[in-house]
């Protein structure tokens, strides 16, 4: 009795502790650099994290709640979201003291979590659209908080554009189809969509589609993702809480109409999604700076996501969005390390020999064929393989160039790869459990195929590249990603002295 009172308790306890930290989120903006207050402002954001924990733990499924209701991956989601952003709270904390806008960083920040959470609660048409619009403008305000900056304003305006598309496309999607079946109610509406005519089906997948890989940065909207790497670094790491991501959870709640919506919107779906897995890697191997090469991976793996959606396997997307977004938020927090030495850089010897790149890529293709051969009936199995056969790659090749400890460096990669996996596994028996029918929509086997087709194209350009890597078309390759990376003139920031002052330093040391 207990329990079921407490389950349906959970989805208006939740809606509250949102409500309260939306409140001293508020009072934060407005006392702006009240460093006292903003310190209990983040603690009490530990309550929407014990309230979704609770709800997931306690199977609060099926409570409705005016527009609001909650599900297993609903609350899974909103757990993984309020968790990812009190961490960056806390970090934003002493990284944005003394800022201008301290306080509306943070106050922003909830807004954007707080919005992103509600989308996936949402029980009604009307409300997935205004979460999901709430949510971009958040991210938008908290990208424009430095608009006293012209690379920033430039990244705003742009941003607003490519988001707006996203926003429209969903609201149209949403129109179109609540006319349609006659119903606001999401689950209802969804539950009879094979009803509708064949075009209602396909224009509305298509549409959701085009707002999954706008909101993803994938090709060819990604320009504001890559030029988002002039914001804050907690704005960069919490775009992974639900936001740049939320694609694949767009997809996935609407499952049932794309297993239903012909194979176009799935092909659609499936080259642009290759498209920025391909391009996001290249950008990621050729550019420098580091920001720009975490988000080029974003892109890619974000690519990655839908390319699981497009063929069916929506508990893998889950786990990906998951797993990637707290990987990808520790890298940008702990992005000041990867600023070596000024002398460490200046002094380099410029007598490396170059590593071979041939025994790297057998080595990866031998992982790849040994992960497969665990399960050859699952060719969904065949995308991890291939993922992981290209980082035994790239690992074996800078492994070949350490001088030192490259053995220990190689068995510590093997052993954080089977925690990995370990817990990737654990993930996806979870999402199995809370949401069972997430393996109803399966799709053809032609699908998956040509998914493994496409990610073997790019991995074997990659490796003819690798081999000849002074090849008149790898040069050309190489200056096409270069282009596509590079931030346009009006989003960089100049900084004349800056590389003079560098220098001093190592001088100096």
């Amino acid at each position: 009795m207990f329990i079921q009172d407490m389950q349906q308790w959970m989805l208006p306890i939740w809606l509250g502790t949102w409500a309260f930290v939306g409140l001293t989120g508020f009072l934060a903006a407005c006392m702006g650099k009240a460093n006292g207050f903003v310190r209990w402002h983040v603690a009490g954001l530990a309550l929407p994290v014990m309230a979704a924990g609770v709800g997931l733990f306690a199977r609060a499924d099926g409570v409705a709640l005016g527009p609001w209701q909650a599900d297993g991956i609903g609350w899974l989601m909103a757990f993984y979201i309020a968790l990812l952003g009190i961490v960056i709270q806390r970090f934003s904390v002493r990284y944005l003291l003394g800022d201008r806008h301290y306080g509306r960083y943070l106050g922003w920040l909830t807004w954007t979590t707080g919005a992103a959470s509600m989308t996936w609660m949402s029980r009604t048409l009307w409300m997935e659209v205004a979460s999901w619009t709430a949510m971009d403008a958040g991210l938008i305000a908290l990208i424009a908080l430095a608009w006293q900056s012209g690379p920033v304003r430039a990244v705003t305006k742009l941003t607003i554009r490519r988001l707006a598309i996203g926003a429209f496309a969903i609201a149209i999607a949403c129109l179109w189809y609540g006319m349609a079946a006659h119903r606001g109610d999401i689950a209802i509406s969804l539950a009879r969509v094979g009803d509708l005519p064949s075009m209602v089906r396909m224009g509305v997948a298509l549409l959701l589609i085009l707002a999954a890989i706008v909101q993803a940065g994938g090709w060819p909207f990604g320009r504001w993702l890559l030029e988002s790497a002039v914001t804050p670094t907690p704005v960069s790491a919490i775009m992974h809480a639900g936001i740049v991501n939320a694609g694949g959870l767009l997809l996935t709640r609407w499952a049932p109409l794309l297993s239903v919506a012909g194979p176009l919107p799935h092909g659609v779906l499936l080259v642009l999604a290759w498209a920025s897995v391909g391009i996001g890697s290249g950008i990621l191997l050729v550019h420098v700076d580091y920001k720009r090469q975490l988000v080029a991976s974003t892109m890619a793996q974000m690519g990655l996501m839908l390319m699981q959606c497009a063929i069916g396997a929506y508990d893998a997307a889950i786990v990906h969005l998951i797993l990637h977004g707290v990987f990808k938020a520790t890298l940008f927090l702990r992005s000041g390390d990867a600023l070596p030495p000024p002398e460490q850089v200046l002094a380099r010897s410029r007598g490396t020999k170059r590593p071979s790149a041939q025994w790297p890529v057998a080595l990866g293709a031998i992982f790849a064929l040994v992960y497969f051969a665990v399960e050859p009936h699952a060719w969904v199995r065949a995308l991890s393989a291939l993922m992981l056969g290209a980082g035994a790659s790239l690992v074996a090749r800078q492994a070949r160039s350490m001088r030192e400890g490259r053995w220990l460096g190689v068995a510590i990669v093997l052993v954080a790869a089977a925690i990995s996996e370990g817990l990737r596994a654990w993930l996806s028996h979870t999402i199995q459990e809370i949401a069972p029918d997430i393996h109803a929509y399966p799709v053809a086997m032609a699908w998956p195929i040509a998914a493994v087709a496409l990610l073997a194209l790019i991995g074997f350009a990659g490796a003819i590249v690798a081999v000849r890597p002074d090849a008149a078309v790898a040069s050309r390759l190489y200056l096409w990603l270069v282009h596509l990376g590079e931030p346009r003139p009006v989003a960089m920031e100049a900084h004349p002295r800056h590389l003079r002052r560098y220098e001093q330093e190592a001088v100096l040391r």
